[in-house]
């Protein structure tokens, strides 16, 4: 490490990928006055801006409308038969992602931040090239940010006529009927989204419920709304696709086939680490193509960092930028500091929208023991005149030890903004006296939070809890 100090590098830090937490560590670490170059090879912003959150949450927005509309009348609106169009909702969409990657790439400048529109790879410790150029950069730093991408299944015949979640962005034309392969947040978003604007949907899953990992009763309600949705078909799986007269057909494990003008793959995605020279540094990348980095995102190199999906630690925006922010504070600004990855709210834009922060239920029993669970399920105010038949579950999972809310689970409307507000506070530590004294907003649906005072009696292993 002395000789690195010693030695003179063309600049401080170079950032290989220009997503949220590339960006960020760039702008910060600028900021500190480091010389900065940041190499993208496609567009700056990455999955979140330019595929991934921003355009898809503008796509939900769009397909909500359509609730909206049908609801109108149960409160005197007398409301022409809708239409939609897609090639109108497109081009807005591509249009507001064009505005914000400009407005990346102007921070970026503002910041002293060089970027360089083209792909790079390691060579050494403290080396990068250009593959377009074929130029040299030497670095004191290294940070990879390169996120990850989705895959398909390459063992199942026909693969190749499926699209991933990167490819829907670019749909000149809504599917009159689709398939979404998955039952993760990214299928579950997009097959709610299609649902509403018209597509005749289904949604195949190999598992017995959807969003795995999640509360088991915000699963079931998930559940219960999609099925009257779509068509939800649940424990299948793909055999094989064979294009057709018509579109495509699906084979199915259980000999059924579908007949769907386009089907999407969302089960799963893998780190860009391939062709990343990582092996000329000896870092070896997990069995996923992660690459392994401690607390504060260093690798086993002394002079490479990596944040954000590459690390395969927490795949959310949020969490990518604050490690990237995490990285220059440590790096450049003199402030160590690391992310904590054990308390994490997040939020799933299916229809009905789902919040949540903390363990589950079955989760918090496993680790505290004697746990108490408040739950409430309600048909929400609007719906009483809309006629709409909908319900909003939301629980609160406490430490009966501490009175510590360890867990908070909503499903409904502006579930994912409620989980933000309440977030604040488990994070900080809030106990279940503290939800009680906090006078409700009313009438509003997030009262629910504060004013559920006697624990529900569940079923669970003897001796537990």
């Amino acid at each position: 490490m002395a000789d690195d100090l010693a030695r003179t590098f063309d600049v401080d830090l170079f950032v290989i990928g220009g997503g949220s937490g590339g960006v960020r560590a760039a702008r910060i670490a600028a900021g500190y006055g480091a010389r900065v170059q940041l190499a993208e090879e496609y567009r700056v912003g990455g999955t979140c801006v330019i595929r991934g959150c921003v355009p898809k949450k503008l796509m939900v927005y769009a397909g909500r409308f359509a609730d909206e509309f049908a609801d109108a009348a149960g409160f005197g609106w007398s409301v022409p038969t809708p239409t939609f169009d897609w090639r109108v909702m497109k081009a807005r969409r591509d249009a507001e992602v064009a505005r914000l990657e400009a407005i990346y790439d102007a921070n970026l400048g503002k910041a002293g931040v060089t970027i360089l529109p083209e792909r790079a790879v390691i060579e050494d410790a403290h080396t990068v090239r250009l593959v377009g150029s074929g130029r040299r950069v030497s670095a004191r730093f290294i940070l990879v940010a390169v996120g990850a991408h989705p895959v398909k299944e390459p063992l199942i015949p026909g693969a190749e006529l499926a699209i991933t979640s990167n490819e829907v962005f670019d749909l000149e034309s809504l599917p009159e009927r689709i398939l979404v392969v998955g039952g993760g947040y990214i299928a579950v978003e997009f097959a709610g989204v299609l649902a509403h604007l018209g597509a005749r949907t289904t949604l195949l899953h190999r598992g017995d419920k959807l969003l795995r990992g999640f509360d088991e009763e915000i699963r079931d309600a998930l559940d219960t709304a999609y099925a009257e949705r779509m068509d939800l078909r649940l424990n299948r799986t793909v055999e094989r696709l064979d294009s057709s007269g018509s579109g495509i057909r699906v084979t199915l494990d259980d000999d059924t086939t579908l007949e769907v003008d386009q089907v999407l793959t969302a089960t799963g995605r893998r780190p860009n680490t391939a062709g990343l020279g990582l092996e000329a540094v000896g870092i070896e990348a997990d069995a996923r193509g992660a690459i392994p980095v401690d607390a504060f995102s260093q690798t086993r190199v002394p002079s490479i960092y990596a944040v954000g999906d590459v690390t395969d630690r927490a795949a959310l925006t949020p969490i990518a930028i604050r490690e990237g922010h995490a990285f220059a504070d440590t790096v450049f600004g003199g402030k160590p500091w690391c992310v904590d990855h054990g308390l994490i709210a997040t939020a799933v834009f299916s229809t009905p929208e789902i919040g949540v922060i903390g363990h589950n239920e079955d989760v918090a029993r496993r680790l505290f023991g004697a746990v108490d669970v408040y739950r409430s399920s309600f048909r929400p105010m609007k719906a009483t005149l809309s006629g709409r038949e909908e319900r909003v579950l939301m629980k609160v999972v406490v430490d009966r030890a501490s009175d510590r809310v360890v867990g908070v689970h909503v499903l409904g409307h502006d579930a994912g903004e409620i989980i933000q507000a309440v977030g604040i506070a488990v994070t900080m530590g809030a106990t279940k006296a503290d939800f009680d004294r906090t006078i409700a907003v009313h009438p509003t649906a997030g009262e629910e939070l504060v004013t559920m005072r006697s624990p529900v009696v569940t079923k669970h292993p003897v001796g537990v809890g």
